[in-house]
């Protein structure tokens, strides 16, 4: 998964932010396949969720390699809703569009999309 990525790992690190250009290309759907991709990678695969560890091992995968530990331990604190220490695939999914701006202004476009095609699909 080509979509995230973070320059060297200074306080001033910048996320770049390549989820707008992949959910123009893919759609909607494209977009969440793709997150639930970058997720597995980045999962523990015995525990079904991304611990601290298994993030750690598998940065690379995503540009991270370069992040601190305490880098890390942010992401999943910003992005543990449930305060249990891991991250759940919808967590991570809201965190990478959290860590998107440009994706967040065009949510509402998204949203009707998903919508649209809800609609037409039912009917």
């Amino acid at each position: 998964m080509a979509g995230f990525q973070v320059k060297a790992s200074t306080s001033s690190d910048q996320f770049e932010d390549h989820l707008p250009v992949m959910a123009d290309k893919l759609g909607g759907e494209g977009l969440i396949a793709e997150l639930c991709n970058g997720f597995e990678l980045l999962m523990d695969k015995e525990k079904g969720v991304i611990t601290f560890e298994s993030l750690r091992n598998n940065s690379a995968l995503l540009g991270l390699d370069n992040m601190t530990d305490d880098e890390l331990i942010s992401m999943m604190l910003e992005g543990d809703l449930d305060g249990d220490g891991a991250l759940n695939q919808m967590e991570f999914c809201v965190l990478m569009f959290r860590l998107s701006p440009d994706l967040m202004s065009d949510s509402e476009y998204w949203l009707q999309q998903s919508l649209i095609q809800e609609v037409n699909f039912r009917f």
